[in-house]
C-alpha cells in the first residue's frame, strides 16, 4: 500500500513536470490546477456545500485534504459552521470567530471524477499558456519576427511563431505573393489583442514600418541611428517612398541605404517581392522635401496653403504624367510622405487658376468698397484676400501701400467695415425669416451668418441647440483651425484668408463644421445654451412645492 501510495505522489510530479515543460509555464500553476481538480472531486464526494482544500506538497508529493469551518455562537450553515461546543472537540480552546481545520481521509477518484479533474487542469493550463503567449507578445508590437507558414485560411495566412501563433490578414499581405504551407515569412507585429480564444498576434508585411525595419537590418547607420528613416509610405508589392537623413555629415543617407553596387535596398526589394523603392533625401523645409518627394519628375514651383493643410505643386506641361504617375500613384505616395495633400497642376493651369482668382478677389473689392478697378486689383496685388483684411488692418499698414495715403486707407477701412455691416444685416434678416429665435444671438461666438446656418439645419431654439454635443455642432479642419472675426471683436491678423463665411473645402462634420470653431468655443456655445435649463429648475421646484401645499 505504502509504495503504492508512493507511486501516485511521484506520478502526481512527474505529469505536473512534465506538463510545465511541454507547455512552458511554471509548474505551481499545474500544481495549483492539480489542486483545484482534487478540492472539486472532493466536494462531489463529500458535498458541494462544504468548503474543502486541498494541498500537494510539490517536493515530496503529500496530499491533504480538509475542511475549514468558522465558531460562531448560532449556526446558520451547518456545513460551514460549528457552534462553541462542537469547536471543542474538534480543536481545544477554540473561541468565537476562529477558524478550523477538520482533516478528511484522501479520495479515490471514479472514472466520472477522474475525468472532471484533467478538465480542470487542461482548462487551467490552457489559460496559463494563454497568458504566457500573452505576455510574450504584448510588448513586441513593432518588431520583426519570422515565423512558418501553418496554413492558409480563406486567404489570412497563419504563421506559427514557436511559442504562438499569428495571423497576416488579406490586408495587410503583399498583393499576388505566392504563399506556400511549410515556408519560413518574416512580418511585422502590428498589434496583440487578448480575446477569450487565447492572444491574436496579428501580423503585417505591407505596413510602411516593415519596410523600415527592414531597412535597418540591412544597413548598419540606420541600427546606430546615423541615419534615421523620418518618412515612409508604399505602395505594397509595387512601389515604395522613404525620407531619409543623416545625423553625420560625412556619410550620405541615400547612399548608404543603396549601399555597393543596390546590395542593401536589393535585399529589401527582394523581400518585398520585387517592390520599387525610391530613396529620397528628407528636409525640414516642406517645399524643398515636396520636390524631392515627386522624383523623378520636375518641379517648377511649390505654393504651400497653410491654413488648408494643402500643397499646389506646378510642374511644365511634359512633366505632367510623370509627376501624377500610373494611376495617380507617384504624387499619391508623394502626399503620404508629406503628410499634406498636394494638388499637381501644369504651368498653363497654375496661370489661369491665378488669373480666375485675381479676377473674383478684384471684382469683390469692386462691388463692395465701391472702388475702381485699378484700386482693387492694386489691393489684390498686395495681397488681401477678404473684407476683414481691409477692415482690421493696422491704418499705418496700409497706408503705406505705394500710391495710398492715410486719408484712402481709412475711407477703405471704413468702406469694409460699412459692407461688413451690410452683410450682417442681411444674414440678421434671414436668420429672421429662417425663424431663429434671437435668445440664439445673444450666445457667444455665434455670428448671424452661422445663425442662418443653424437656421437651415432645423436648429432654431435654445432647446435646439442644447440638445447637440460638442462634436454635433463642430469640426475639426484637418488640425488646422480657420482663423475668422466673431462678435466679441476678435480680430485677424493680415495674412489670415478665410473670414468670410464660405464653406471651405475639407470642413466637415459638425453643423457650424465649415466655421472653424475649435473645441472650447463649441463647448462654450452649447454650456450657454443649456444655461436656462438649470434656471428653470429652481422656479419648476418652487411651482411643485406650491402645488402640493395645496
Amino acid at each position: 500500500m505504502a509504495s503504492a501510495i508512493s507511486a501516485n505522489r511521484a506520478e502526481l510530479l512527474a505529469i505536473a513536470t512534465a506538463v510545465a515543460t511541454e507547455k512552458m509555464i511554471d509548474k505551481s500553476i499545474v500544481i495549483e490546477a492539480m489542486e483545484e481538480a482534487i478540492q472539486k472531486s472532493a466536494r462531489n464526494r463529500y458535498g458541494a456545500e462544504n468548503d474543502i482544500r486541498a494541498k500537494l506538497d510539490p517536493r515530496t508529493g503529500d496530499l491533504r485534504l480538509w475542511r475549514v469551518v468558522e465558531v460562531v455562537e448560532v449556526v446558520e450553515d451547518y456545513f460551514k459552521q460549528v457552534d462553541l461546543k462542537q469547536a471543542e472537540k474538534l480543536q481545544k480552546g477554540a473561541a468565537v470567530g476562529d477558524f478550523i481545520v477538520d482533516p478528511l481521509p484522501p479520495v479515490d477518484l471514479g472514472r466520472i471524477d477522474a475525468q472532471s479533474a484533467k478538465q480542470v487542469i487542461f482548462q487551467k493550463v490552457r489559460d496559463a499558456e494563454r497568458d504566457r503567449q500573452y505576455a510574450e507578445f504584448k510588448d513586441r508590437a513593432g518588431e520583426v519576427v519570422t515565423g512558418v507558414i501553418k496554413s492558409v485560411e480563406f486567404g489570412h495566412v497563419i504563421v506559427n511563431l514557436g511559442r504562438a501563433e499569428g495571423v497576416i490578414r488579406r490586408d495587410q499581405q503583399i498583393p499576388r505573393e505566392a504563399v506556400r504551407v511549410g515556408e519560413r515569412v518574416r512580418a511585422l507585429i502590428l498589434k496583440v489583442e487578448r480575446q477569450n480564444r487565447g492572444p491574436q498576434i496579428f501580423l503585417s508585411r505591407a505596413h510602411p514600418e516593415f519596410m523600415k525595419k527592414l531597412f535597418a537590418q540591412e544597413v548598419p547607420e540606420i541600427y546606430d541611428a546615423i541615419i534615421e528613416i523620418k518618412a515612409a509610405a508604399r505602395d505594397p508589392g509595387s512601389r515604395a517612398k522613404i525620407g531619409v537623413i543623416s545625423r553625420d555629415s560625412s556619410i550620405d543617407p541615400v547612399g548608404a541605404c543603396v549601399g555597393m553596387k543596390g546590395s542593401r535596398v536589393q535585399a529589401v526589394v527582394q523581400e518585398l517581392q520585387g517592390e520599387k523603392i525610391d530613396i529620397i533625401p528628407w528636409s525640414e523645409d516642406t517645399a524643398t522635401f515636396v520636390v524631392n518627394a515627386l522624383q523623378p519628375a520636375t518641379v517648377s514651383r511649390v505654393v504651400i496653403d497653410e491654413e488648408e493643410g494643402r500643397i499646389e505643386v506646378v510642374v511644365p506641361d511634359d512633366q505632367l504624367s510623370l509627376a501624377i504617375g500610373r494611376r495617380g500613384q507617384n504624387v499619391r505616395l508623394a502626399s503620404q510622405l508629406t503628410g499634406r495633400q498636394i494638388d499637381i497642376m501644369t504651368e498653363a493651369e497654375a496661370s489661369e487658376k491665378r488669373q480666375k482668382e485675381f479676377a473674383e478677389k478684384s471684382k469683390m473689392f469692386e462691388e463692395e468698397l465701391d472702388v475702381d478697378e485699378t484700386l482693387s486689383q492694386l489691393l489684390v496685388a498686395e495681397g488681401f484676400s477678404e473684407l476683414e483684411e481691409v477692415a482690421y488692418i493696422e491704418l499705418a499698414e496700409l497706408a503705406t501701400i505705394e500710391g495710398f495715403d492715410e486719408e484712402l486707407a481709412e475711407e477703405l477701412q471704413n468702406r469694409a467695415n460699412e459692407a461688413l455691416e451690410r452683410r450682417e444685416e442681411a444674414a440678421r434678416e434671414l436668420r429672421r425669416e429662417l425663424g431663429v429665435e434671437d435668445a440664439l444671438a445673444e450666445l457667444p461666438h455665434l455670428t448671424e451668418a452661422m445663425l442662418v446656418t443653424l437656421g437651415k439645419a432645423g436648429i432654431k431654439t435654445l432647446d435646439d441647440l442644447a440638445d447637440l454635443a460638442t462634436d454635433e455642432l463642430i469640426a475639426k479642419k484637418r488640425g488646422v483651425e480657420q482663423r475668422r472675426r466673431n462678435k466679441d471683436g476678435d480680430r485677424p491678423e493680415r495674412n489670415d484668408r478665410r473670414d468670410r463665411g464660405e464653406k471651405s473645402e475639407g470642413a466637415a462634420g459638425g453643423v457650424l463644421g465649415e466655421y472653424g470653431l475649435n473645441e472650447e468655443q463649441g463647448n462654450e456655445i452649447i454650456m450657454a445654451a443649456r444655461a436656462h435649463w438649470f434656471d428653470e429648475e429652481p422656479a419648476s421646484e418652487e411651482a411643485a412645492d406650491a402645488d402640493t401645499s395645496q
